[in-house]
């Protein structure tokens, strides 16, 4: 089942008093339960039912995230002062900048 494969995520809502389950590539729906066993089953149930109608009316369906090939590359824009700073620290340490903010995203 190709919901499987999808990126889902249990957490805590304290507004809600209730356990939440997420799925990344499905950013709108959500399950609210007493347990997070059952906030996983309600979201899983709930992907399964979207890709259903997804598939019936037609509709591009998410590719899930874990299939997706990354390149390991993406661009930021920062102001130059940030730029700078970033530059400085890297030599400091002896490290490009590349190195310097991947370690920094790594954290």
């Amino acid at each position: 089942m190709i919901n499987d494969h999808y990126t889902y995520r249990v957490t805590w809502s304290s507004d809600d008093n209730e356990h939440v389950g997420l799925c990344a590539e499905f950013p709108s729906l959500s399950w609210l339960a007493s347990s997070p066993e059952k906030a996983l089953s309600g979201i899983r149930k709930v992907v399964a039912e979207v890709i259903k109608d997804m598939k019936i009316s037609k509709e591009l369906i998410p590719e899930p995230l874990s299939e997706k090939n990354f390149s390991g590359k993406f661009m930021v824009r920062v102001p130059p002062t940030v730029h700078r700073a970033l530059a400085i620290q890297a030599a400091e340490q002896g490290v490009s900048i590349n190195r310097l903010v991947s370690a920094k995203l790594a954290l």
